[in-house]
């Protein structure tokens, strides 16, 4: 096909109509194909299939995210370092050398396992990884997880 070497716009110009025509020739919006997403299923499917080929049809749904519920964590290290100070407060007790501790009526939800654990701690919990529970277990502590004995 031969190029255009110049554009219709640069070499039509008449006198009056620019070689449009009388009455409202390349004018307003008719040239346009409609305002908008208009033609999308009609005159510009071939775009779509080309350029927006997942424009239509259902994607799947993703929730709100003031619903959707964010861990509050903790590391073992961290509760090394304040467990003597919730024995003091009440929120955690001692029993033979013991610690026992239920982090979820701290405000906490998952556990990690950053840090040093030197003591025997049982530590309740809704989540862990594996690394906290490894690191709790080899000092002598336990891990129970709530969410296991639910429903």
């Amino acid at each position: 096909m031969v190029v255009r070497r110049e554009k219709k716009r640069k070499y039509r110009r008449g006198w009056r109509t620019h070689g449009w025509g009388r009455v409202g020739q390349h004018r307003k919006s008719g040239t346009r194909g409609g305002r908008g997403h208009a033609g999308y299923h009609k005159h510009y499917w071939s775009w779509v299939v080309k350029y927006a080929p997942n424009w239509f049809g259902k994607h799947g749904f993703l929730r709100p995210p003031t619903i959707v519920p964010k861990p509050r964590c903790i590391n073992v290290g961290e509760i090394e370092e304040k467990i003597d100070e919730w024995v003091q407060e009440g929120k955690a007790k001692v029993e033979n050398g013991v610690y026992e501790i239920d982090i979820t009526k701290l405000g906490y939800t998952k556990l990690l396992g950053s840090g040093r654990v030197n003591r025997k701690i049982i530590i309740r919990t809704l989540e862990a990884t594996e690394n906290a529970i490894n690191k709790i277990k080899e000092a002598g502590g336990n891990v129970i997880l709530l969410r296991e004995g639910e429903g």
